[in-house]
């Protein structure tokens, strides 16, 4: 064999050799993808299914914290524990409570701004803890009265354990419950439904599924209950 057919010979062995690595990709990508793709499908068949109904803001559901007068004016609002603003509207609320209480129906959701506050999830979550032992809404008061402080800490979780403590709820349960899958959906619920409204801040109010301006003191929020009342 002279040094032309050898050549052409190891040319001729590199390309069968590449054709045959070439088959071999394109049969482990098909496997791949006949894999992979049931697996993409269940994952996001399981998304959807694990996620809860969803709510709009003239939707009261069983699962939303509420107080007041089932047959007032709907004031859902979304807000997150640590944002200073939302500090802000809940003492305004707290001014007119006793003047628009038998009038008003007070929707509480979650729409903690993880990205933003470090302790909003963790502030929410103990929320829902402490409603289930049925003081959601003195645990509201709580977070927001002592938000300045709280705020500030790098760990929270000594500091809410007293919230609970201080109700007299049993803080082993509150534990417990802190990582189970209805409460933590609640909350992811509550900000998929508050994103799909139109909520892009907080807090953000509506009042019979209306989106309005923010009131800045209770005489306001007192007027606009009253103009809603008399629709």
């Amino acid at each position: 064999m002279n040094k032309r057919e050898e050549q052409r010979k190891i040319r001729e062995q590199k390309q069968h050799a590449a054709q045959q690595r070439s088959a071999r990709q394109k049969l482990i990508a098909k496997a791949a993808t006949t894999l992979l793709v049931p697996l993409v499908l269940i994952a996001v068949v399981y998304g959807i299914m694990s996620q809860g109904p969803v709510y709009s803001p003239v939707e009261i559901a069983d699962v939303d914290h509420s107080r007041g007068s089932n047959e007032g004016v709907k004031m859902v609002i979304y807000a997150d524990f640590q944002c200073p603003a939302c500090a802000q509207e809940h003492q305004v609320v707290a001014q007119a409570w006793n003047v628009i209480s038998s009038r008003t129906l007070m929707v509480f959701r979650h729409y903690p701004l993880t990205g933003t506050h470090a302790h909003a999830w963790e502030a929410a979550t103990y929320a829902e803890a402490a409603g289930m032992q049925g003081k959601f809404w003195e645990m509201y008061d709580l977070l927001f009265m002592n938000q300045a402080y709280w705020s500030t800490l790098g760990n929270v979780e000594e500091e809410f354990d007293g919230y609970l403590r201080q109700l007299g709820l049993d803080v082993e349960q509150a534990h417990r419950d802190l990582g189970s899958d209805d409460l933590i959906q609640k909350i992811r619920n509550d900000q998929r439904g508050g994103t799909r409204a139109g909520v892009r801040s907080t807090p953000t109010m509506f009042l019979d599924g209306r989106l309005v301006a923010t009131p800045q003191s209770a005489v306001e929020l007192i007027s606009m209950i009253n103009e809603a009342a008399g629709r």
